[in-house]
């Protein structure tokens, strides 16, 4: 499969800083790299964006829609304790809407979008592809909620995720997920895998080595 220049570009960039990040938190200075996710976060969306076979009124209006429907589950769950369980953000990821950070929003996006394509690319039937993005979503979920307090990205009341977070994040990720899957067309794979797993890797190497 031939890759364009630009593609080739952008995954070297995820590469690069996903694991430039994990060093840098491992053996560095974990205070100053933590403090620089905004701008990975930033970076990741801006390259899945570019990298999108096409943008057009349509793909901006899914883009917003799962924007939104991320930030008003995070501030359903930060300030009345809904959806996800009673947690509070840290100050490593921004700035902040009624308590949650806006980049929480761009991440929704990027995790919709980039386990929604995958699964997509695997499977062709739309329902067992969104049971399969959910799926890819939790493994995330999974992988970064131990991290997230050490890094002061969110912590949640009692120090430990409570399931309702990961049943918040399949019935959120069903919403996000089949909106993805049924209207946007022209879906992106090579760029998207390869954040996927540079994220996986990412969280993982924390979590073992950390």
């Amino acid at each position: 499969m031939n890759l364009d220049f630009n593609k080739k570009i952008s995954i070297g960039i995820i590469w690069l800083f996903h694991l430039s990040g994990l060093v840098g938190l491992l053996y560095i200075d974990k205070n100053l790299f933590a403090s620089l996710t905004p701008l990975n976060l930033f970076i990741s969306f801006t390259l899945l964006f570019v990298n999108q076979k096409k943008i057009m009124k349509n793909e901006l209006r899914i883009m917003l829609s799962i924007f939104l429907i991320g930030m008003i589950a995070e501030i359903l769950g930060v300030n009345y304790g809904l959806i996800f369980g009673k947690y509070d953000y840290g100050e490593n990821l921004g700035l902040k809407l009624m308590g949650v950070p806006l980049l929480i929003g761009l991440n929704w996006v990027v995790l919709t979008f980039i386990c929604g394509s995958i699964s997509n690319y695997l499977f062709k039937n739309k329902y067992f592809s969104i049971i399969v993005g959910i799926i890819l979503m939790l493994i995330i979920d999974i992988t970064l909620e131990p991290i997230a307090p050490i890094l002061d990205y969110w912590e949640f009341s009692g120090s430990i995720a409570p399931i309702q977070n990961y049943i918040g994040w399949i019935f959120t990720s069903l919403f996000t997920l089949s909106i993805y899957e049924f209207y946007y067309s022209d879906k992106e794979f090579i760029f998207s895998i390869n954040l996927f797993f540079a994220q996986l890797l990412f969280f993982l190497g924390f979590n073992f080595l950390g």
